[in-house]
């Protein structure tokens, strides 16, 4: 089976703490499976990879931001999974967006998301590599270092 070509937008959604947002969750259609992972998701019909990091970043998290604010991408990587039975090939841009604190509301959130996403939850790097559960992307302990550390810096 051919795998969908898809493009994506995630937001590496940090607090005043250093620490990452995650939501946990997974494929309907494997239920003992889940994971941690950034606010995000496919692009709709035409929108750029602000506007859609912007439109999820809302429907999960229920904060909202206007994709001028998001700056550039500051990471970008493909992967590849599988959803409801179908093989993804999945190009991804990650927006870094800081905030001093932020309740989460996922009143925003559509049908697909509410069966999938279950919960949410603020990560450290050090928390991130010390825990035997699944989170991606897999480089996020070390991307979250590189850029609190950049934050640091000004």
């Amino acid at each position: 089976m051919t795998a969908i070509d898809r493009r994506a937008a995630r937001v590496l959604l940090v607090d005043g703490a250093g620490r990452a947002l995650l939501l946990h969750g997974g494929d309907p259609a494997r239920p003992g499976e889940r994971w941690w992972f950034t606010p995000g998701g496919g692009l709709d019909g035409d929108e750029t990879l602000a506007e859609g990091a912007a439109r999820e970043l809302f429907e999960e998290t229920g904060l909202r931001v206007d994709p001028a604010e998001l700056g550039p991408p500051v990471w970008h990587e493909v992967t590849e999974f599988s959803y409801r039975e179908r093989d993804y090939r999945q190009e991804q841009d990650f927006f870094l967006l800081r905030v001093t604190e932020w309740q989460i509301d996922t009143a925003g959130m559509d049908d697909d998301e509410q069966q999938t996403i279950t919960e949410h939850r603020w990560w450290s790097a050090a928390e991130i590599e010390a825990s035997d559960e699944q989170v991606f992307p897999r480089e996020l302990a070390d991307l979250l270092r590189r850029f609190t550390a950049m934050a640091g810096e000004r």
